[in-house]
């Protein structure tokens, strides 16, 4: 991955997100500081040159200074924003500049790191390692082409352009690689935040399902059995010389679907348990189911009996009226038991009918029964129905006592 790539790739990252965070190398401080300390230290060696005169020094400083200009006018820039074709032509000025000058001053060549670094952040490595030859190699050419050379003198050159040279390979590659691991960094952080933000999505969608699943086993075992019983009721009415008994339950129904309602619109709790124990909601649904089918039905506790979890209340109403809902609809029953029994480490609600019964092994796909399933299920306990045809049905609710809870 080149340093244009990622630093291009790193910036749209951050344009993409939308905020004025950084990555470290775009800080850029640091390397400016860099800039600044090798320049102004070309500057102190080529003043303090006595092997050149003072206007060769004059122009030498001059073309230094001509460098400086250039990476403020184009340079930085085209280093900040990634701008090709303004790291070329800052490229070029340099070579114009730079190279003269160390042809001049040798000791200009102290230059070079400040100009590395810019290189390896403008161009691909190789092409950095090129512009770095053509900028060192006229002076290396000049300087050993001088006849008063004496060995100390040229194992001083060789061993600072050494050090130059590793320099420039050492801290180039590693500009490029803090670069590109900015860049990796910035893509990592970029995908972590879409994962977070995907998780946040899905949960909320979750949520949203949740409570409409909710709210529809909530209409159903509430204003839907309501409004099936205020149905049969008068169509039983219709069928009947004297309806008024019909109407006065399909009344009294109606009454207390309204307040069902209400019920649901502002707090969603359940009406059958509103200042009532969980004897008496099941003896009073139990005794509204008698009254409309007109066939015995009974109500009976078994056991001490004890206060239960609310969630755990409400399950056991709602499933006594959603068993009470299919006897009325489905089992052309003669008689019906509704039993609560508090034992040791458990209780249990029966809902037991001598109607027509069904066919135990078969799937029951109703919406009633798995919206039953499940408030038993989130509340911690289990249902079993059980049925055959001909042999009423059994429905089956129980709860462990609240220190079993897993």
């Amino acid at each position: 991955m080149t340093s244009a790539m990622t630093r291009s790739y790193a910036r749209r990252s951050a344009a993409e997100q939308g905020n004025a965070r950084s990555h470290a190398w775009e800080a850029f401080h640091g390397w400016e500081i860099l800039f600044m300390v090798a320049f102004l230290v070309t500057v102190a060696f080529v003043a303090l040159d006595d092997d050149i005169g003072v206007a060769a020094k004059a122009v030498t400083i001059t073309l230094l200074a001509m460098c400086t200009v250039a990476y403020l006018a184009v340079g930085r820039r085209a280093i900040k924003e990634d701008d090709d074709r303004a790291g070329l032509i800052y490229t070029g000025l340099v070579v114009v500049a730079f190279v003269p000058a160390t042809i001049i001053a040798p000791a200009a060549l102290f230059g070079l790191f400040a100009v590395c670094p810019q290189l390896f952040m403008l161009l691909r490595s190789r092409w950095a390692l090129a512009a770095m030859l053509i900028i060192y190699l006229p002076a290396a050419i000049r300087f050993l082409a001088r006849p008063d050379l004496d060995g100390r003198t040229v194992l001083t050159f060789v061993a600072s352009a050494a050090v130059t040279i590793t320099f420039a390979m050492v801290i180039g590659p590693w500009i490029t690689r803090i670069i590109a691991q900015s860049a990796e960094r910035a893509q990592l952080i970029e995908e972590l935040e879409a994962s977070r933000a995907e998780v946040e999505r899905l949960s909320r969608e979750r949520g949203a399902l949740a409570e409409r699943e909710r709210l529809a086993g909530e209409i159903h075992d509430t204003l839907a059995q309501g409004f099936t019983s205020i149905i049969m009721l008068i169509q039983a009415a219709e069928a009947q010389a004297d309806p008024s008994r019909h109407l006065a339950l399909a009344m009294r129904t109606a009454r207390e679907n309204l307040d069902q309602a209400r019920g649901l619109i502002t707090a969603l709790s359940p009406a059958p348990l509103d200042g009532s124990t969980l004897e008496e909601a099941l003896g009073r649904i139990t005794a509204r189911t008698g009254e409309e089918l007109g066939v015995p039905v009974r109500f009976a506790a078994e056991g001490a009996s004890r206060g239960l979890p609310p969630g755990m209340e409400v399950a056991l109403v709602r499933a006594a009226q959603e068993g009470l809902a299919n006897v009325r609809k489905h089992a052309a029953a003669s008689s019906v038991l509704v039993g609560v029994e508090y034992g040791e480490h458990d209780v249990v609600l029966r809902v037991r009918d001598d109607g027509r019964g069904f066919d135990g092994q078969a799937t029951t796909t109703g919406y009633g029964l798995r919206a039953m399933r499940s408030h038993v299920e989130q509340a911690g306990g289990t249902l079993d129905v059980r049925s055959a045809p001909g042999r009423g049905t059994e429905l089956i609710v129980r709860f462990p006592h609240e220190e079993h809870l897993p």
